[in-house]
């Protein structure tokens, strides 16, 4: 048996802000398929694979490139379940196949800012650091140490007073997740649930990173989407 790497892609049917957000269409094309078309374009999988609860989705996984080898039981797609429960079970899956999966990337669904740089990066710095997984990550736009919580009243107070005088500057920067994509190896996915606190962390700019959530998300990344790819834009 060949040992693969794979990409998994969870696309569940049953999204409530924003309805059928995996197949909506986003810059002429339905969102998954640009977690697709980047997975396929870096030549890094021998695999790439879609777990989905949802029949309309994996008939359109597939006419994207993606597999559907097998359908994600609904019990692991609803709102509540994890990301690592949804790809182990999706190793499993594949291995009863006759599969021998070595290395495996979670791509979400909803990312059309994702860049096949940062995956191969991402991937070169797992095996360079012997962590668990790898995944991209932006920092903060504000100090996180200066952050202020309101009451009820509007009246505002420091959650960390200690640092309420101290310059930006002079604290140190912090990193959020850019929910884009998660490297791990097959033992990682299958035993440690932690992903963050387990990981080596790819720094990518901050007006990369779009989570799409809400109808204003969408807004926001489709405007975003139009400006890069406008003459003289940035690009993807």
């Amino acid at each position: 048996m060949n040992i693969s790497t794979i990409a998994i892609i969870p696309a569940r049917g049953g999204s409530k802000r924003i309805p059928r957000k995996n197949i909506k269409p986003f810059a002429d094309k339905p969102m998954i398929a640009h977690a697709i078309a980047a997975a396929r374009d870096s030549r890094l999988f021998e695999h790439v694979v879609v777990t989905t609860d949802d029949p309309e989705i994996a008939e359109i996984a597939r006419n994207s490139g993606a597999e559907t080898p097998f359908v994600r039981p609904a019990e692991l797609a609803d709102d509540h379940t994890p990301t690592v429960p949804v790809v182990a079970h999706a190793i499993e899956a594949c291995e009863a196949l006759g599969w021998q999966v070595d290395t495996v990337c979670c791509i979400y669904p909803c990312v059309p800012f994702i860049r096949v740089s940062d995956l191969t990066d991402a991937l070169a710095l797992l095996r360079e650091s012997g962590a668990d997984y790898a995944f991209p990550v932006t920092e903060f736009p504000a100090a996180i140490q200066r952050a202020l919580r309101r009451n009820p009243e509007g009246r505002m107070s420091p959650f960390h007073r200690e640092f309420e005088l101290t310059r930006t500057q002079d604290l140190e920067p912090a990193y959020h997740d850019a929910g884009q994509f998660y490297w791990g190896s097959r033992a990682a996915w299958l035993s440690n649930p932690r992903i963050h606190s387990n990981a080596a962390g790819l720094v990518i700019p901050g007006w990369r990173v779009v989570d799409i959530d809400t109808p204003e998300d969408w807004q926001r990344a489709e405007i975003l989407h139009r400006s890069l790819m406008a003459p003289g834009g940035a690009g993807l």
